[in-house]
């Protein structure tokens, strides 16, 4: 659990973590719906965090993409972000947002930034994200702001 021991996370095939983002992400609407065009980009990673018994818990999924208004910056978005919810603040999600902001710092970035939900704004403000714009809807998943961080380390 983590608190005792860091949560191990890796960079690994989207077939690693779709099962849980499917799960979470998309409850109830059929699977199809929980694969992104982003996944077959070859410029695109994902990252899952796992429980002490070697099952994901937190999945992530990264891929360039200049962000609005930053003209020249390089920068990574990310979608996907999800937790298994009977693990949910126990650092899971945290963990795989931060190695995959290790690994956007590796591969050149600059910034990174996602479409969040709204819902989820605590967890990112408290990540270093700022929410930037007004809110907007995101269909099926509901009202979501634009999060950015230069914090990549």
């Amino acid at each position: 659990m983590p608190g005792s021991a860091p949560v191990r996370t890796a960079v690994v095939p989207v077939e690693e973590i779709f099962a849980l983002r499917w799960a979470v992400l998309r409850t109830g609407l059929p699977r199809e719906t929980a694969v992104y065009p982003e996944d077959a980009r070859d410029d695109a990673f994902h990252v899952a965090a796992y429980d002490a018994d070697g099952a994901v818990r937190g999945c992530v999924t990264f891929f360039p993409d200049e962000l609005p208004g930053e003209a020249g910056a390089v920068a990574y978005r990310f979608r996907g972000m999800g937790t298994a919810p009977e693990v949910r603040g126990r650092g899971f999600g945290a963990a795989a947002l931060r190695a995959g902001l290790a690994e956007c710092a590796a591969r050149g970035a600059q910034l990174a930034w996602c479409n969040g939900r709204t819902s989820a704004a605590g967890f990112y403000e408290h990540q270093g994200f700022t929410a930037i714009g007004e809110e907007f809807v995101l269909e099926p998943s509901g009202p979501h702001y634009v999060f950015v961080t230069k914090d990549l380390g």
